[in-house]
């Protein structure tokens, strides 16, 4: 029961910690994108951000989801850099990227993934195909 608790908190938290990130910086697709990753982490058997950094979870998370939306690519919207999500959270860079790519490889988190792609990236998938 105790661990459930403990669960529920750092999920909240890191929903929290996100959300400011993405109100900041990025947008709501970001956003819900972001919580629907957390709830599905917080799922797992073994709930990852259990241990370590909640802060380090918190950028690796938005770093693993920007990854597969080219979030660091100057000719996207939304733009931002693996470096200045680490500055926000203040973290390593080298530790977020390792983190989030834990993350990606936990989902097999590909480019245009139905599940964790924004409404851009689904969009433009389309013309790919078509």
């Amino acid at each position: 029961m105790r661990n459930k608790i403990l669960i529920e908190e750092k999920t909240q938290r890191l929903i929290d910690m996100t959300a400011g990130f993405c109100d900041e910086y990025l947008d709501e697709d970001y956003k819900q994108l972001c919580e629907k990753l957390i709830r599905k982490m917080s799922r797992k058997r073994n709930v990852p951000f259990l241990s370590g950094r909640i802060d380090i979870w918190a950028a690796a998370i938005i770093h693993a989801i920007g990854n597969i939306n080219f979030l660091f690519d100057q000719n996207f919207k939304p733009y931002v850099s693996a470096g200045d999500i680490s500055n926000y959270f203040e973290t390593s860079k080298s530790t977020v990227s390792q983190k989030a790519k834990v993350i990606r490889d936990m989902f097999k988190m590909r480019y245009y993934d139905e599940e964790f792609s924004t409404t851009r990236m689904k969009e433009s998938r389309y013309f790919l195909f078509y």
